[in-house]
């Protein structure tokens, strides 16, 4: 479920397209982005960061094809006192894969004595099998790939765990995947295709459902704003698609985004700012200034290059670079994530965070012609989001699996490509307050600063995330429990 956004990147098409332009993916941008945002004291925000390696398949469809690459991983085993007590696979997404975040999956871990792995996602970080990512080479990115990945990850580990503490081969630990955004997808995804290696999954703000025109996304945006600042930040796209037809180089510099040549581009970092804010769960950084500028007549359009400088670019780390699509281009970037994420929007989910046609806050110039050109652009004739095959092949927000827990935040624009009703055995819960965005359930909120264990006492309702956590910790006990009997109950 990170962004074109520079690595802050959870999520995204956007951060999960929030979620392709960031890390874990913050932000928000066209892919789903994780929460950035480092703590100098401790208690540290990373449980593991020791890097450790396995030789994994690059081709897993290929009986002839026997290529493998590294694929970088961290484990965490301090709470793991019982050798047969649980694992968690916790999976990495869209950006780089720098350790195990101390969330409140550390919380959740440490009360059932789990073990944390953490897999780095293919293509991403250091788990590269090319050096150059030319199209050619990125056909075998894709999220089936991937999950054959996280399965023979977790047959390795498992074997692993076993000759470390002397086990015979058929030994199995109680496994369960944790995941948010895209990655959360990954997760209901593994349980849907691996129901036999793993108890159960949490699919924290799980963007499961294919997109091709992501209408509801700006939607969203309009509706966690509120009236007065949706208002604001209708006047200013109106304002800025006026100014670009006059005189688009110094409204770019204004936004200190005038290496934007493309005005999509450009419009495309715009929307993306704003829709981080709800997204994170900040948005008084949004429309308390935007609402202050408004009732002492200064520029609406000033203020908003303001925030998107000191907070979009400055404070969450999102380069500029990553919306221009000659930057995307390149096969050899230094941060390589966007081009990767796009390349996933573009070949398989779409998210293509399209204006309505009716009360948009971002641009009418982002539309769908705006992001098929983009595909055509960057990767050549051919790569075309398929997103009936991809739905066909996982189900949507219809998939047929169980012991699946969903979780969502009222405010996230993600949350319409989630599975946002319960179902037999998949139960579905929204966290509802002013400020539950992306992976609230984990990361409390707002997600920058990052939040130690998942803080939530900043979140406007702690009460509302509180209890959807006992919900989670409850089904988690619960499939666990299932787990160790003696007729599996798959």
């Amino acid at each position: 479920m990170v962004s074109r956004a520079g690595l802050a990147s959870l999520l995204g098409a956007s951060f999960l397209l929030l979620l392709a332009r960031s890390a874990e993916p913050l932000g928000f941008s066209h892919r789903p982005r994780t929460a950035g945002g480092e703590l100098s004291a401790a208690p540290s925000r990373y449980l593991a960061r020791e890097e450790r390696w396995m030789s994994q398949r690059l081709d897993h469809f290929s009986s002839s094809d026997h290529r493998q690459f590294k694929q970088r991983y961290f484990e965490f085993l301090d709470y793991h006192d019982d050798p047969t007590g649980p694992v968690f696979l916790r999976i990495c997404g869209e950006s780089s894969c720098d350790g195990i975040p101390n969330d409140y999956l550390a919380v959740i871990a440490k009360k059932f004595g789990a073990a944390v792995v953490t897999p780095e996602h293919r293509y991403y970080g250091k788990s590269s099998p090319f050096d150059s990512l030319t199209t050619d080479n990125l056909r075998f990115l894709s999220s089936k790939q991937a999950l054959f990945d996280l399965a023979v990850f977790r047959q390795y580990y498992q074997e692993k765990l076993n000759s470390r503490y002397n086990r015979s081969a058929g030994f199995d630990n109680p496994w369960f995947v944790f995941g948010v955004s895209y990655s959360g997808a990954l997760s209901a995804w593994f349980r849907l295709k691996f129901p036999h290696l793993t108890c159960g999954s949490l699919a924290s703000s799980g963007v499961v459902l294919a997109v091709y025109n992501f209408t509801d996304f700006d939607k969203q945006v309009g509706d966690s704003a509120g009236p007065e600042c949706k208002a604001a930040l209708q006047e200013i796209t109106r304002l800025v698609d006026k100014q670009l037809l006059s005189d688009s180089h110094s409204v770019k510099a204004l936004f200190g985004a005038d290496s934007l040549k493309n005005d999509g581009d450009f419009l495309f970092l715009l929307a993306d700012a704003a829709a981080t804010t709800f997204q994170y769960g900040n948005p008084d950084a949004l429309c308390s200034p935007l609402a202050n500028a408004k009732k002492k007549g200064e520029s609406l359009v000033e203020t908003y290059a303001h925030f998107v400088k000191d907070y979009y670019i400055k404070k969450l780390g999102t380069t500029v670079s990553s919306y221009d699509q000659e930057y995307l281009k390149e096969t050899t970037p230094d941060d390589s994530s966007s081009r990767l994420w796009w390349f996933q929007v573009c070949s398989e989910v779409a998210y293509f965070q399209v204006a309505p046609k009716n009360d948009s806050v971002r641009s009418a110039q982002i539309d769908t012609r705006y992001n098929l050109d983009l595909c055509k652009n960057v990767y050549g004739e051919g790569v075309y989001p398929d997103v009936f095959m991809t739905n066909l092949y996982y189900g949507g927000t219809s998939i047929a699996a169980s012991k699946i827990v969903f979780t969502n935040g009222s405010q996230d624009p993600w949350r319409h490509a989630s599975k946002q009703k319960s179902s037999e055995g998949m139960p579905s819960y929204i966290i509802k307050c002013s400020n539950c965005g992306h992976g609230t359930d984990l990361r409390g909120c707002p997600q920058l600063p990052f939040r130690i264990e998942g803080d939530s006492s900043n979140c406007t309702s702690p009460e509302a995330v509180n209890t959807v956590r006992k919900q989670i910790v409850k089904h988690i006990d619960l499939w666990l429990s299932q787990c160790h009997e003696p007729a599996r109950a798959w």
